[in-house]
C-alpha cells in the first residue's frame, strides 16, 4: 500500500467512528503484510513480534478515540509528524539528511536522541539514576539543547526525540520552556517521561494545542507502590494529571520501574488492565532497574533472572491476547533487534543535563561532551565516531545484523545490563570517564563486576532454551513451510 492511501485510512480511522471497525481491521492487515513476510532476513517470530506491537499500539490507539480520550485531531497531527517521517518513510527532507550522512559518514545516522535538559527534580525517588539533589541538580541553557535538537534534525534527520530528566517540565532557561522547543521543532514527534505531578489543566491544554508530544506518566503500580517510591500523594497526584490529559484529548503513556519490589504485581493482568482499560494508557514502557548512580547501592532491588523471564512471558501474552502496547527495555530486544545504543541505525545516542555524550541512558560512561564538541567546531555527529561508540556499534552488528538468520539471543540484548563482562573488558576505552562517582566506583568494583557477571550467567541459561528453541526454531519451521 502506497504511504499517502495509508495514511489517509488513518485520518479516516480517527475521524469516522462508523467506520472505525473496518479501518482498523484494514491497516492491521498491512501492517502485518509488511512486517511478516519471508523475505525479511529477520527470524519469523521476531518479525511477528514486531507486528503484534504495532497492532497494539493501533488497538490502543483506537479504544482511546472510541472512549473520546483521545481527539481525532491529535491522531491526525500524530499521523502528520511521527506516522509519515518515522514509520511510512514518506518525508524527502529526512531522507535527503540520511543519504548525505551516509556519503560523509559511510553508515546511517542514529534514528532518534535522548536529551535530558534539565537534573531537576521535584522528587527524590529511590533507586533513580538521576540524583537530583538541590545542591548539584544541572540543566543545560536553551541555546545548547537547541543546537542540539537542531543537529538531531538537520544533521541525522531525527523527527523522533525522546526527552527525560531529573523532571522536564520544570525545566527553565533564558525565559524558556520545553513547550517552546516544541513549537519550534513542530515537525518533531516527542516522548516525554515525566513524573506527571506538573501536568495540570493549563498544560494539558497546551499538550493539546502543539499535538507533537506524547507524556509517559511514571508509576511503579497502584497508590501503594508508587508512593513508597515516589513519595506520599503523589499516586493522587499523577491520577489528576492523567485525568487533565483525558479531558483535553492528549495521547498519554505510563512508564514502569519494574524491581524485586513491584515484580509480581507487574506479573498481574489486573495492572495492565487499570492503566489500558481503565485509565486509557496507549502505551506502557517498562525499565527494569539498574544498579546505576545512586540505584548501584539497591542491588536488591534488581529484578532477578527468574523474575525477568516471567515478565518476558507476560510481555509476549500481553500482545498477543491483550493487544496492549507494551514494551520492555530489555525483555522487548527483539523490537529492536537488539540493543539499541551507541548512535546506531535503528537506535540512539544520550546527551544528559551535564551535556555528556552516553551511548545510552543506561550506560553512565562518555568521552565528548557537547561543549567541547561543539567549542571545536564539530557537531553532535563527531560524538558517533569515538573509540567506545565504535566498539559498541562492532558489538551490535556481530550479535545481529552481521548474521540476520540466526543472531544472537535478543532476550539478552543489553551490552551493560546482560553482557557486563564483555562490556567492562571490550567496549569500555581508557579515555572513557563517568558520569559521577557512583559510576566510576561501579566500573572498578571487583565485587559489582561479580554480581553482575553471575546475574548473566544465570539469565543466560534460562533465556537460551527459549531463544533457539522458540524464536530460532520458528524460523526454520517457516523457512521450510516457504520452499
Amino acid at each position: 500500500m502506497k504511504p499517502e492511501v495509508l495514511s489517509s485510512m488513518l485520518v479516516r480511522l480517527a475521524r469516522h467512528k462508523s467506520l472505525r471497525r473496518l479501518l482498523l481491521w484494514q491497516v492491521d492487515r498491512q501492517i502485518y503484510k509488511g512486517l511478516v513476510n519471508p523475505i525479511s532476513e529477520d527470524p519469523h517470530m521476531v518479525q511477528l513480534r514486531r507486528y503484534q506491537y504495532l497492532s497494539a499500539m493501533l488497538h490502543c490507539v483506537a479504544r482511546g478515540l472510541d472512549r473520546g480520550i483521545v481527539a481525532p485531531e491529535a491522531i491526525e497531527r500524530i499521523v502528520d509528524v511521527f506516522v509519515r517521517s518515522n514509520l511510512i518513510g514518506d518525508d524527502q527532507q529526512r531522507q535527503r539528511c540520511f543519504d548525505e550522512f551516509q556519503a560523509k559518514y559511510g553508515q546511517w545516522p542514529p534514528t532518534f536522541i535522548v536529551v535530558s535538559p534539565t537534573q531537576r527534580c521535584n522528587l527524590q525517588c529511590i533507586g533513580c539514576y538521576a540524583d537530583s539533589s538541590a545542591h548539584q541538580a544541572a540543566t543545560l541553557p536553551y541555546d545548547l539543547v537547541d543546537r542540539v535538537l537542531s543537529d538531531a534534525h538537520d544533521i541525522f534527520g531525527c523527527r523522533f526525540i525522546t526527552i527525560s530528566g531529573g523532571e522536564p517540565f520544570l525545566y527553565r532557561s533564558n525565559g524558556k520552556t520545553l513547550l517552546d522547543l516544541f513549537e519550534k521543532y513542530n515537525d518533531i514527534f516527542f516522548l516525554v517521561y515525566t513524573n506527571g505531578t506538573l501536568i495540570d489543566r493549563q498544560t494539558a491544554a497546551r499538550l493539546r494545542q502543539l499535538g507533537n508530544v506524547t507524556p509517559a506518566i511514571s508509576v511503579e503500580g497502584y497508590q501503594e507502590q508508587t508512593d513508597s517510591r515516589r513519595g506520599i500523594g503523589i499516586f493522587k497526584r499523577i491520577l489528576a494529571g492523567l485525568e487533565e490529559l483525558r479531558n483535553h484529548g492528549v495521547p498519554f503513556g505510563v512508564s514502569v520501574t519494574a524491581t524485586s519490589q513491584n515484580v509480581d504485581l507487574l506479573l498481574e493482568d489486573r495492572f495492565y488492565d487499570y492503566y489500558f482499560a481503565e485509565q486509557g494508557a496507549c502505551y506502557m514502557w517498562m525499565f527494569q532497574l539498574m544498579p546505576i548512580g545512586r540505584g548501584q547501592d539497591e542491588l536488591s532491588l534488581m529484578v532477578n533472572p527468574e523474575k525477568r523471564v516471567q515478565l518476558f512471558r507476560q510481555w509476549e501474552r500481553m500482545l498477543e491476547e491483550k493487544k496492549y502496547c507494551v514494551a520492555d527495555f530489555w525483555n522487548s530486544g527483539v523490537l529492536g533487534r537488539g540493543c539499541i545504543a551507541y548512535g546506531r541505525s535503528g537506535g540512539y545516542i544520550y546527551v544528559d543535563w551535564h551535556g555528556h555524550v552516553t551511548p545510552c541512558v543506561f550506560i553512565p560512561y562518555y568521552v565528548d561532551t557537547v561543549q567541547e564538541l561543539y567549542a571545536q567546531g564539530k557537531t553532535l555527529a563527531d560524538a558517533l565516531f569515538s573509540e567506545f561508540m565504535i566498539r559498541g556499534r562492532q558489538w551490535q552488528n556481530e550479535y545481529g545484523p552481521a548474521r540476520p538468520h540466526r543472531p544472537g539471543n535478543w532476550l539478552m540484548p543489553c551490552s551493560i545490563r546482560d553482557h557486563y563482562d564483555y562490556f567492562r573488558g571490550c567496549i569500555v576505552t581508557s579515555d572513557v570517564k563517568p558520569q559521577d562517582q557512583k559510576a566510576k566506583e561501579g566500573l572498578e568494583s571487583e565485587e559489582f563486576h561479580r554480581i553482575m557477571c553471575e546475574y548473566d550467567r544465570q539469565l543466560e541459561e534460562l533465556t537460551n532454551p527459549i531463544w533457539e528453541g522458540e524464536y530460532l526454531k520458528q524460523e526454520k519451521v517457516h523457512q521450510t513451510v516457504q520452499a
